[in-house]
């Protein structure tokens, strides 16, 4: 009896009846592991098992082909913004200094709401110019009236009587000037009395929504160019989508748009198109498409500026079977996918089967080889990536 070469002896003979013993074993632990499956799987197919804590863990779903309408679509970027009247700047007409401003970034405000108050002694200066003005234009008409009448009876002279109307006409200008200064300030005129005149103003809310940007800082002086606070309104966002210009005409209202965030690519949110821009951008040929969400309740869940990335669909097309994107794996240029076969031992058993597959829209994959499942199978549409890698 030959040895292996460097052995030799009762030393030898151990070692080889050693590696013919693992050798033994080893061949008997893959055909314990191929008999896992069922007595049709080929002998070269993998076998996954999953405790049931495993599938609870990692939030694993099971799934069947479904009939789905594959249309045809265009991809496009675009980003979340809200319209016009959900946007509003705060600021005043007149400077004066901020009081009792404790908003911050993100708080939420109601229209009509006080954000913060102004102080400025000029707010004092309009008010008592106002009542002046009041007291004397009641006299300066009295007098137009009586010189009126009497220029009319030619009693009074003509020059008498154009004094008193010019008297009247300017401080009539002059009150009713300062009623609409005053209006700007949210000073009722009606109200300013001598005993109740006022150094400081409120400024309100416009609109409804949340603090996006603060400006004003207390004690510091607020010019009326200057911007205080920033808030917009998510009650109605929309999208706003960049197309290229060779994709126009297959565009039109009311088409179905399904987008979503980059960091959830698995999940989707149903829009349609509402206006189609009528001018190209210059530097990058596309036309921006403005699109409203067909359930405002999902709203909340979208901060104005995120990025969306959305398929437009431009035509119907064909209904065919198909599967969740994430049950499908692709590797090395194949596409697999796990197939159940039972359970064992209070675990489910999983085969990689092999799937060819078609196109793709609404995070779902067409399979092209449907012939080959069962309508009952039942395939891991959740969490199979990790196991066929």
């Amino acid at each position: 009896m030959k040895t292996l070469p460097g052995f030799s002896g009762k030393k030898g003979k151990f070692i080889v009846g050693l590696l013919s013993l693992l050798l033994a074993c080893n061949g008997e632990t893959q055909q314990n592991q191929i008999n896992l499956s069922d007595p049709e799987t080929a002998s070269n197919e993998e076998i996954v098992h999953i405790s049931a804590s495993q599938f609870r863990f990692s939030e694993m779903e099971l799934g069947q082909l479904t009939d789905h309408s594959f249309s045809s679509s265009i991809k496009v970027n675009g980003h979340i913004d809200v319209p016009t009247e959900g946007r509003a700047t705060v600021s005043s007409y007149y400077g004066g200094y901020v009081k009792q401003n404790k908003l911050l970034t993100g708080q939420p405000v109601k229209k009509g709401q006080v954000l913060f108050v102004l102080e400025n002694p000029e707010y004092i200066q309009m008010q008592q110019d106002f009542l002046e003005i009041k007291s004397q234009l009641t006299y300066l008409r009295s007098d137009f009236e009586r010189q009126q009448a009497l220029s009319r009876d030619n009693i009074a002279s003509q020059k008498n009587f154009l004094k008193s109307e010019s008297d009247y006409l300017s401080h009539l200008a002059m009150f009713e000037g300062l009623k609409k200064r005053l209006s700007l300030l949210d000073i009722d005129p009606e109200s300013v009395t001598a005993e109740n005149i006022k150094s400081d103003i409120p400024v309100y809310a416009p609109i409804s929504g949340y603090i996006t940007e603060v400006n004003a800082e207390n004690g510091g002086f607020l010019s009326p160019s200057e911007i205080a606070l920033s808030i917009i309104n998510t009650d109605h966002i929309h999208l706003d989508l960049n197309i290229f210009e060779k994709d126009i005409n297959s565009l039109k209202e009311g088409q179905k748009i399904l987008f979503r965030l980059p960091d959830k690519k698995n999940v989707n949110y149903e829009a349609e198109v509402f206006l189609i821009g009528q001018s190209i951008h210059a530097e990058n040929r596309m036309v921006n498409v403005h699109a409203h969400l067909k359930d405002e309740s999902q709203n909340q869940g979208f901060v104005p500026g995120m990025y969306v990335e959305a398929d437009i669909f431009v035509s119907e097309g064909s209904t065919a079977k198909a599967l969740p994107v994430d049950a499908v794996v692709e590797s090395s240029g194949q596409h697999f996918v796990l197939l159940k076969r039972g359970e064992e031992d209070g675990e489910m058993v999983f085969v990689k089967k092999d799937i060819k597959t078609g196109a793709s829209s609404a995070n779902r994959i067409e399979v092209l080889n449907p012939e080959d499942f069962l309508p009952s199978d039942e395939f891991l549409v959740k969490g199979a990536y990790s196991l066929i890698q």
